[in-house]
């Protein structure tokens, strides 16, 4: 099983090179990029590209799509550096340097037989290999009938299997007039406080004590090494700090939800900054709390499940409420777009302490 998983993913990586040098010739020469649909007929029924029909004709197309998407998605952001959207340039989408990639397989294309998930592979494994197909178990809690995707992911030396569903929406008895704030740092990974005397605090301590540990593990495994060493120690040691972060992610966004149903909460805010990360210089120590620790995951995971239990969720901009006064009412401006003359009401005198217009410390 391993072996067939490795070959798949490699020869999905060549096949994502192929898709990637038709694209960008064919950009450097007309300035236009190719649809999906003609990287499918160029690379599938004109030339029957070798790694093309290793796939069966659905996975090699969704490999194509992906390269079609990330070109189109270069456009987009060629047009949003015009408009003045997007401040960086992007890149061209450049080729993979070996390695194994994302093999995804339609809901259409695996079949249900005797428990066990059929995956079809191409007529030139069967005559290379003599296998047309290999076979998973299919996890007792899903229903087969509502998978529509599934896909093989190489990570950290392991080999996942996502399986991609539609997830019900949930009917809840919520109040939209009720309201939880919620503001992200690094102690306190996200302190919640409602308008209906409800507060809560995820404590972020515990993340920030396994990320140092891992870099520090890191260093030292990598001390004297020459640049881009890599080993299975460094592997697992990887992939246990990524599973821990992503069980955070997890487990902090269920607890939001359920103190919005048992309180009927209805309407959710979150503080953020786009792009906050970028370029930031907090100190060496801080930026490597502050950056690894993936509190825009943990955002996006709470707008997703507010979707799903019918909360409404407001992401806000933040940009000047350590300086602002609410007590005073201060207007909150935009980060760019402060206006002329502005000035807070009170006084931040250090991080914690503020000293609002009538000498109120808080």
């Amino acid at each position: 099983m391993k072996a067939v998983l490795e070959f798949l993913c490699s020869e999905a990586s060549k096949l994502i090179n192929c898709g990637t040098y038709y694209a960008r010739q064919l950009f450097f020469k007309t300035g236009r990029i190719p649809s999906r649909t003609k990287l499918h007929k160029v690379l599938g029924t004109e030339n029957q590209n070798i790694h093309y029909k290793v796939f069966y004709s659905d996975t090699a197309q969704q490999i194509l799509t992906s390269v079609a998407e990330s070109f189109k998605s270069y456009l987009g952001l060629l047009n949003g550096l015009k408009e003045g959207i997007v401040t960086q340039h992007p890149r061209l989408p450049g080729y993979r340097q070996g390695g194994l990639a994302l093999v995804t397989f339609t809901g259409r294309s695996v079949k249900l037989k005797d428990g066990m998930l059929r995956f079809p592979l191409g007529k030139q494994v069967k005559a290379w290999f003599g296998i047309d197909a290999f076979y998973l178990p299919l996890p007792s809690n899903l229903d087969y009938s509502a998978i529509r995707e599934y896909r093989i992911l190489p990570r950290n030396g392991c080999f996942y299997l996502e399986l991609v569903y539609q997830k019900p929406t949930v009917q809840s008895d919520v109040n939209v007039d009720s309201v939880l704030m919620i503001d992200h740092g690094m102690d306190n990974w996200i302190t919640c406080v409602s308008n209906i005397g409800t507060s809560f605090i995820v404590d972020g301590r515990h993340l920030k004590s396994i990320n140092q540990g891992y870099n520090k593990r890191v260093a030292t495994l990598m001390s004297g090494k020459d640049n881009g060493f890599w080993s299975k120690r460094l592997e697992r040691l990887t992939e246990n700090r990524n599973r821990t972060m992503r069980d955070a992610v997890n487990k902090a966004p269920r607890k939001v939800i359920n103190h919005c149903v048992s309180s009927k909460i209805g309407t959710v805010v979150f503080g953020w900054n786009k792009n906050q990360k970028d370029s930031i210089n907090l100190g060496a120590k801080t930026n490597q709390k502050f950056v690894q620790i993936p509190t825009g995951r943990l955002k996006d995971r709470i707008a997703q499940l507010c979707k799903q239990y019918g909360i409404k969720f407001i992401e806000t901009e933040e940009s000047y409420t350590s300086k602002t006064s609410f007590l005073d009412a201060d207007e909150l401006p935009k980060f760019g777009a402060k206006p002329e003359g502005w000035k807070a009401s009170g006084t931040r005198i250090k991080r914690g302490l503020y000293r609002t217009a009538k000498g109120w410390l808080i």
